[in-house]
């Protein structure tokens, strides 16, 4: 019975395998199998064109499918870096960089480089000279998990 129908759909198995493919990418997702559902139907596009073709086997047309199932991630790979997908949210997971240039009140002094502040409901580490408790710092940028302040 595949078999009938497998012959009966002559170059359009590609193109069903590919749509497969593609379905299968929306119920498991992981952006593996979008590249070979993308390989599959330009294989299919490929046995539409050249169906008569002597040459045309089903051989040559499973090693036009694996070489192109090793090539379109790559090629997908580069054209999505290329893309340069920018954020509207450039800081969204950078919070220590979300606080430069705001101010606040030392709750530790700040001796030999090190002190703390608190931001919000968070307290931060700091580095920067030496300071009293109460003394109002800046935040001028950020070293590992340290804040680093200078007085205002």
């Amino acid at each position: 019975m595949i078999e009938h129908i497998v012959i009966e759909l002559g170059p359009w198995n590609w193109m069903v395998l590919g749509f497969v493919l593609l379905v299968l990418e929306l119920l498991l997702p992981g952006v593996f199998l979008l590249w070979i559902g993308i390989a599959a139907l330009i294989t299919g596009a490929l046995s539409l064109a050249i169906w008569d073709v002597g040459l045309w086997v089903w051989q040559v047309q499973v090693l036009v499918f694996l070489v192109l199932s090793l090539i379109s991630p790559y090629a997908g790979r580069k054209i999505m870096n290329e893309a340069g997908e920018t954020s509207d949210q450039p800081l969204l997971n950078r919070r220590g960089e979300q606080l430069i240039g705001r101010t606040a009140t030392l709750t530790e002094p700040i001796r030999e480089g090190r002190g703390r502040i608190k931001l919000g409901d968070t307290m931060w580490n700091v580095s920067g000279p030496d300071l009293p408790v109460g003394a109002r710092v800046r935040v001028t940028g950020v070293a590992d998990l340290d804040l680093l302040v200078e007085a205002v």
